[in-house]
């Protein structure tokens, strides 16, 4: 079951996501912001590097995709979406945010027909199109499937602000249906909680605090009782008279709890019974779970930018805010998809909590970087990947792509072949024919350091222009080695111009070509690979993701 696809998640979703088969969505989708968000990498001396890749563009805009998915939803729609995409369509006309909300409505579709009877979903998104997504939930999920709305505290305020800062995001939780799954969560007690909330001590120096004994509201000892017009809990228990809707509990279970010594009898000064007052549940510190959470979320701090668990991709979400809605909405066993997975966390998570998943993206930057966190993470992890080249007439379908960047789809999942990190933007500078670096560590004139090798990619014609073009790079830069990277075969002037550029001398004692060509046929054959020394065994060129250690409790997935 454990599957990472690369792809629209639309098209992954109707054509391999089968109907009820689900049990929890967790979506982390793009917020329309019109920023572009940068995935950022280690650099050669281990620190962040300036360098970076654009990992998404979270802008929108009105063409034909929108339009197609429009026309969709409006004809072939369930009513209530139907109607609701006609009136956004009225109010706020044919835009940028129309475009936002078209492509999230027609995904939401797909997510209710893929749950569960007993699933739910939870959309986390800002407050600036927070209200709209929850109008497409209600119509998709039904309003009587509205569960919460979460309000996590992301970060701290600023000094500077000009304005209330924005400091939170939203999460929405629906459920499929009436019968959903759902187990309260719970935090420690601070200090102060424990002083204020628990100021009782009994004579063995426990410490309690004080429950009500009243029926709540609805059936049980609260409903009325037909014969005495009464509710079912309407007694005398030793002088004290019910509260207005009665005892919470029966006589033999307020027996029970008595001869425990677990109810709170209410005195006068003199000690005598004050039956003027209502008599209490004893609650002791030492046997409670923690307070209950409840929608407003404090007390999970964002990931700095020091922290272990950063990767270095944007809106990458705390570990602990995953686990709390898997802990919340699931349980072990059960399926958790994530169709927008960004950099893993939710599948991090299920795998963590015992969870099968699936997770979706459309970049190969992602599923590069999930794919090598979660091998960091799980000695032995079993997984497939679908949607990526597994043969050469995959790889030249990858890189013929005209929509989507397809071209630099291409370059990031080359990168990934040879495990080096993708390199540059989309607007090429002056080191435009970098397409990636890979960084090793080696001893160089008796010192220990970490070197580099420049990547170049090229899915068309090669020359041997372009291997004198990398030797250039690799001199400008100053780096070790370079590797070309090429779909098609090279020719033999190429390979003389690579053999010219000599040796690199390894601290090893080994030499190892200076400029490599290796061939996507190659590499996905696994007759050759990059050849250097890394005395940092990978762990130079990405972050590596901190190996999980079970804790006592933890249901941990099977590994295959």
């Amino acid at each position: 079951m454990n599957q990472l696809f690369f792809g629209d998640n639309l098209e992954v979703l109707k054509r391999d996501i089968k109907d009820a088969s689900v049990d929890l969505v967790y979506l982390d989708p793009p917020f329309n912001s019109k920023r572009e968000y940068s995935q950022f990498f280690k650099g050669a001396d281990g620190k962040q590097s300036h360098a970076q890749v654009s990992a998404f563009e979270d802008t929108w805009h009105w063409g034909p995709q929108a339009q197609g998915e429009l026309d969709d939803l409006t004809k072939e729609g369930p009513a209530n979406v139907a109607d609701l995409m006609v009136a956004f369509d009225k109010l706020l006309g044919r835009n940028d945010l129309m475009a936002y909300l078209v492509m999230m409505t027609s995904r939401l579709v797909e997510l209710h027909r893929v749950l569960k009877p007993t699933g739910s979903l939870y959309l986390h998104c800002d407050p600036v199109a927070s209200h709209y997504l929850k109008l497409v939930l209600d119509a998709v999920f039904g309003v009587e499937n509205f569960r919460s709305e979460i309000t996590w505290q992301r970060t701290a305020t600023h000094n500077d602000a000009k304005r209330w800062p924005a400091i939170s995001d939203v999460i929405l939780f629906y459920s499929r249906s009436g019968s959903f799954k759902f187990k309260p969560q719970h935090r420690s007690q601070s200090d102060e909680d424990i002083e204020t909330r628990y100021r009782f001590v009994d004579k063995d120096g426990r410490r309690y605090r004080l429950g009500p004994m009243d029926a709540p509201e609805g059936g049980g000892m609260a409903a009325i009782n037909k014969k005495t017009g009464k509710p079912n809990g309407w007694y005398v228990w030793k002088g004290y008279q019910p509260p207005e809707k009665g005892w919470r509990y029966s006589p033999d279970t307020m027996a029970e709890l008595d001869e425990n010594g677990l109810i709170h009898y209410p005195t006068g000064k003199d000690g005598s019974p004050d039956f003027d007052k209502r008599l209490a549940k004893k609650l002791y510190l030492d046997e409670s779970k923690g307070a209950v959470i409840g929608n407003i979320w404090v007390d999970i701090p964002p990931l700095q930018a020091s922290a272990a668990e950063r990767l270095g991709y944007p809106t990458q979400k705390p570990l602990a805010l995953l686990e709390r809605i898997l802990n919340a909405s699931s349980n072990p066993g059960d399926v958790v998809l994530d169709p927008f997975c960004g950099c893993g966390t939710a599948v991090d998570a299920a795998q963590k909590l015992g969870r099968m998943w699936i997770g979706i993206d459309i970049t190969h930057l992602a599923i590069t970087l999930i794919d090598k966190r979660l091998k960091d993470r799980y000695s032995g992890i079993k997984f497939k990947i679908e949607g990526t080249p597994k043969d050469l007439d995959g790889a030249h379908k990858l890189a013929t792509l005209s929509e989507h960047d397809g071209r630099y789809q291409f370059q990031w999942w080359a990168c990934a072949l040879v495990g080096a990190q993708p390199h540059g933007n989309k607007k090429k500078g002056a080191d435009g024919g970098i397409d990636g670096k890979i960084h090793f560590g080696d001893i160089v004139n008796g010192k220990e350091g970490i070197q580099t090798i420049i990547v170049s990619v090229k899915s068309g014609k090669v020359t041997r222009e372009q291997i004198a073009v990398l030797k250039g790079d690799v001199d400008r830069e100053k780096a070790s080695m370079g590797i070309f990277v090429t779909l098609n075969d090279p020719t033999p002037k190429m390979l003389e111009e690579a053999t010219k550029a000599g040796f690199y001398s390894g601290g090893n004692g080994k030499k190892y070509p200076k400029i490599q060509i290796l061939t996507i046929e190659d590499l996905l054959n696994g007759t050759k690979r990059p050849e250097f020394p890394d005395m940092t065994m990978g762990t130079a060129t990405f972050k590596q993701a901190k190996r999980h250690k079970s804790t006592p409790g933890e249901t941990p997935l099977l590994l295959e």
